[in-house]
């Protein structure tokens, strides 16, 4: 008979329904008589190692759904990368605690630390079962259709470039909106789902698996302005060189770092203004604006797409069941059925820890600046229901008399 502890924690960066996860497992374990506690880590992997746990059994099953519902991470996140050595003390605190089940929310990274952990346990011959909860609002997960937390960053973004085309339109100019992504260009890529009519901003879409031309981007910005008097801009924060240096640190003078060495490449308006600049510079167009959505992206509250919920509540679920039932650590990920619904499997963290996704080229238009009607199909039915739609007025032309 073992403890019947176990032990959840989220990390990396939130989104509007990590926390549905997280009730998954709290809510789903509790139905399994051989658990005793469900414990949460304050911050993470931090958590584990500093010991600052919280009783998740104490918690009422009412507060817990009002939390599911409230976006960003409940528990607190991290944004430390565990090495072998990092992973050793997770594992020695996991075992001190007699936690038998282990599950991480969290991206790339934090599947990669749950295969460490689940190898470490294995060689020491300790019953401990590692299961990794797929979330990234970058959407670049290995294996996975999609991944909790992006289809309402995607809804998000849609929506707020669909309201900056409206705002472009009244008081024509250049719009640069500077989105999320590193590597993969999904959520970028989501603002063409705010288009309504023909000639609707983003006109122009940029993501990190195409290579980033000034000059070619500057041509592409006149034609556009001089064929609808206007023009708007999707831009990927992770845009690079033939290099593959990011465009960031080319125009900046300064650069900053994150604690991983990357550079720092969200949270800032360097890339919005420098491609301003170069705009207003090069073009002589005297109306230019941009915006970084930054954060404002990851945990908006009211604009969560309800299918990302129910999903993201489902791999909590999903990952519960697959410890309790199954006979292997993984990672859960999520299948598409049909026209839509989603199915679940749990996938080798070999498979997923450490890797990354892109967007796959049939997704990306030939001419590098737009998305295809297939990621238009993919995309549509993850964002939920009741997308806000605009519209136009027909402008019956009223015959000039002092100036025909």
């Amino acid at each position: 008979m073992g403890s019947g502890r176990i032990l959840v924690a989220q990390g990396g960066g939130p989104t509007a329904v990590i926390n549905q996860s997280l009730v998954g497992v709290a809510l789903e374990a509790r139905r399994f008589r051989d658990v005793t506690r469900v414990y949460g880590a304050l911050h993470g992997v931090r958590g584990i190692v500093d010991e600052e746990f919280v009783d998740l059994t104490q918690e009422t099953s009412h507060n817990l759904e009002l939390v599911a519902a409230t976006p960003s991470s409940a528990l607190g996140s991290t944004r430390d990368k565990p090495d072998e050595q990092y992973c050793a003390e997770i594992f020695h605190v996991l075992r001190a605690h007699e936690i038998e089940h282990f599950f991480y929310i969290g991206g790339n990274d934090s599947s990669d630390t749950v295969r460490i952990v689940s190898e470490q346990a294995r060689a020491a011959g300790y019953p401990l079962r590692a299961i990794h909860i797929p979330k990234t609002i970058d959407n670049d997960l290995v294996g996975s259709d999609h991944t909790p937390g992006f289809p309402s960053a995607a809804r998000f973004v849609a929506q707020a470039f669909a309201g900056a085309n409206l705002d472009n339109a009244s008081l024509p100019g250049v719009y640069v909106g500077v989105v999320m992504g590193r590597h993969a260009g999904f959520l970028t890529a989501a603002a063409a789902l705010g288009k309504k009519f023909p000639d609707d901003g983003p006109h122009l879409i940029y993501v990190p698996e195409r290579t980033f031309e000034l000059e070619r981007f500057l041509a592409d910005v006149k034609e556009t302005y001089a064929r609808h008097g206007r023009c708007v801009i999707a831009v990927s924060e992770g845009i690079h060189d033939a290099s593959g240096a990011p465009i960031a640190t080319l125009l900046a003078k300064d650069v900053e770092k994150d604690a991983h060495g990357n550079v720092q490449l969200s949270g800032t308006g360097a890339l919005a203004d420098l491609l301003c600049d170069a705009i207003k510079a090069r073009l002589g167009i005297k109306r230019v604006r941009g915006d970084t959505f930054g954060y404002l992206q990851r945990s908006f509250i009211g604009c969560v797409s309800d299918v990302d919920q129910r999903e993201a509540r489902e791999v909590g679920e999903k990952a519960v069941q697959h410890a309790f039932w199954g006979e292997r650590d993984g990672s859960v990920a999520i299948r598409r059925t049909g026209f839509y619904s989603a199915d679940y499997a749990l996938l080798p963290l070999t498979d997923v820890a450490g890797k990354t996704r892109t967007m796959e080229d049939e997704f990306i238009a030939a001419n590098g600046t737009d998305v295809t009607d297939a990621f238009r199909l993919y995309l549509r039915p993850l964002l939920g229901s009741g997308m806000p739609d605009a519209f136009r007025l027909r402008c019956a032309r009223v015959p000039k008399i002092l100036k025909p």
